[in-house]
């Protein structure tokens, strides 16, 4: 029986699971055998949608709706965004006794740790790609993120 290497991907496999992901509208999905582990995952777009109270006002009562759906594609779209590389569970500082990497109103590095992200049981390093000042922490410790998803604004 011929052992499959782990440099060796199927991409029929890759492709079967894709397709069930739009059928079954999953943002990802994860398949093992013999030691072999595929996870195939899919950004998904967020938006909020709010119907208005019954008896509201024409004007007062669709606007704030409005700008809250409009607000997260805006972070997204920042050009000093720093968007998720993979699908996991951030950190925000190293363990819970400890601060977190970064605060609003930090100057950070080139290089330096801004986050971890827990994915499939490994702590991963988020580092920031260009030195500026944080000025918008968008994601909170111990939660899920997506692929691309906006994790906070450095400017």
């Amino acid at each position: 029986m011929a052992k499959t290497s782990k440099t060796t991907i199927d991409e029929d496999l890759v492709r079967q699971l894709a397709n069930l992901l739009d059928e079954t509208g999953l943002s990802e999905i994860e398949y093992g055998n013999d030691g072999l582990s595929i996870r195939v995952a899919k950004h998904a777009a967020i938006t909020t949608v709010a119907a208005p109270a019954a008896g509201a006002g024409v004007a007062p009562g669709p606007e704030p709706a409005a700008a809250a759906v409009n607000e997260e594609p805006a972070f997204a779209d920042h050009p000093g965004a720093i968007a998720s590389p993979m699908v996991g569970v951030v950190y925000t500082s190293p363990d819970p006794n400890t601060p977190a990497f970064i605060q609003v109103g930090d100057e950070v590095t080139a290089g330096q740790t801004i986050f971890l992200i827990e994915a499939m049981k490994v702590f991963n390093p988020i580092a920031a790609p260009r030195g500026g000042k944080v000025t918008r922490i968008l994601v909170e410790s111990e939660t899920p993120v997506e692929f691309g998803e906006p994790l906070a604004i450095i400017e």
